[in-house]
């Protein structure tokens, strides 16, 4: 062998070592070895690879003999390289970014180009159905932090060649991959190309929050409106379905679930309950979803108005007064039990497993009867508020519940001091929130209902079959 050539690789060695830190960093693995008499390394990271794998295309180098080595590294790979994932490159910082990802990089004395064999086996957890996104019928499979296993699940639900998945990077250092799912032939392809060059124009040191980072990335403008501009979902049928309608999901690597866009206020309150059971069922569930959800946000401001305004309660709804007499003013009544609901449920996620149910039952013993026993809260409070709390789970999307909630308390605290023309005032400025928000592709936030389309709108709210007219 050429002298220069031993002298190139042990450059070529000695530099990765440097770029890829290997003595500071103790899962960044090396091995060298020899193939055909020449040396040759491996570049790895430990627990990234499958073992199996790389010990069968290892133990086939042992019979290669020094002439039968080629002077060509492609000629190398198609006689010697069997394994399907491979590609050759030479750029270091492409090299780099994928041995971090979990790529094997191969090194071989003579030729300049390095082998890059994809046998990543990432740690994953199975694809058990989603806490959040849970269903009464249908798949009990959900998306996992591995955004390749995510891709496997969407393609096995739409086996079309129109169905696109681009993968992008994003993040100096956390290289984080991003895959932008959608067909082809559906997909709206101006918003298409926006969102991908919004996608590139990212500069960002890293996606620490995952999805919640590339979404304040990709739409900066309007953060003091709360409604959500993307859906969220756990389950690659729901993502399937909304891909098949001409949307774009985005899956984020490290994330176990899709951002789906563009999506419209009712795209956020349907459910995949509301197919998974026959038209009349899936019609009723979402009329009463739609329903509740207002409640949600309207109750409390309403039962606050006319206490203060109880001529206007005529004697057949005189039950909604207060049996007791009232220590704490109502307006304060409502917002303790706002904070202290909420207190409440970051206590129920940070409690471990097997405390949660004893703990759930002391804090409505305390919370519940001896708080109306000890005059802080009226029975009639609690029963509103506990209403709200559990009417807010119906709808899937947190991001709602939360924006819902904003405007509820915004509205109780009008309400309170301007009395009916504050009440007035939180409706309109919530309704107002909600038609200045638009969809990340510049459209109506509510449609079909603004600007109206009669088939679309009964689309939304009845299960039957209507043609779609356009993409929202």
């Amino acid at each position: 062998m050429d002298r220069t050539n031993q002298t190139d690789f042990q450059n070529t060695f000695e530099r990765m070592k440097q770029l890829l830190r290997t003595e500071d960093s103790f899962d960044v693995l090396y091995w060298k070895f020899l193939v055909g008499g020449r040396e040759a390394a491996y570049f790895f990271l430990n627990g990234f690879v499958k073992d199996d794998i790389m010990q069968k295309i290892t133990s086939s180098f042992v019979s290669i003999k020094e002439e039968d080595m080629p002077q060509d590294a492609n000629k190398f790979s198609e006689k010697y390289l069997s394994y399907l994932q491979v590609e050759m490159n030479k750029e270091e910082d492409t090299i780099v970014k994928n041995v971090l990802s979990g790529v094997v990089a191969m090194f071989i004395e003579g030729y300049p180009e390095a082998y890059l064999i994809d046998c990543r086996d990432y740690p994953a957890r199975g694809v058990e159905e989603p806490e959040k996104d849970r269903v009464m019928r249908g798949s009990r499979d959900g998306f996992v932090e591995t955004v390749v296993f995510n891709t496997a699940l969407i393609r096995r639900r739409i086996r079309s060649t129109e169905l696109t998945n681009e993968m992008y990077t994003v993040g100096r250092a956390s290289k984080t991959d991003i895959a932008v799912c959608y067909m082809r032939d559906r997909v709206d392809q101006q918003f298409l190309k926006d969102l991908i060059r919004r996608i590139n124009e990212i500069d960002i040191d890293a996606l620490t929050m995952n999805q919640e980072s590339l979404a304040e990335c990709l739409y900066k403008r309007g953060w003091w409106n709360p409604f959500p501009k993307y859906k969220y979902t756990e389950r690659p049928d729901t993502a399937a379905a909304s891909i098949l309608e001409g949307g774009i999901a985005i899956l984020v690597d490290n994330s176990p679930s899709a951002m789906i866009l563009p999506c419209s206020v009712f795209d956020i309150l349907e459910e995949a309950d509301d197919y998974y059971f026959p038209p009349v069922t899936g019609t009723y569930l979402r009329l009463a979803r739609f329903m509740i959800t207002l409640l949600t946000w309207i109750l409390t401001p309403t039962w606050l108005l006319l206490m203060r305004n109880p001529e206007w309660v005529p004697e057949w709804l005189a039950f909604i007064f207060p049996a007791e007499e009232i220590q704490v003013p109502l307006i304060w009544q409502l917002i303790i039990l706002e904070f202290a609901i909420d207190g409440l449920r970051l206590a129920a996620v940070n409690t471990p497993n097997m405390l949660s149910t004893p703990l759930s039952v002391i804090a409505g013993l305390v919370l519940g009867d001896y708080a109306v026993q000890s005059g802080w809260f009226n029975s009639e409070a609690m029963l509103y508020m506990a209403f709200v709390v559990l009417a807010n789970y119906s709808q899937p999307s947190f991001e709602l519940g939360f924006a819902l909630k904003f405007m509820r308390l915004i509205t109780l605290l009008l309400t309170q001091i301007f009395n009916v023309w504050g009440y007035i005032f939180g409706v309109l400025f919530t309704i107002f929130c909600v038609c200045q928000n638009r969809t990340l592709s510049g459209k109506s936030y509510l449609y079909p209902l603004f600007p109206f389309n009669g088939r679309e709108f009964l689309r939304r709210f009845v299960r039957i079959s209507l043609p779609k007219t356009e993409n929202k």
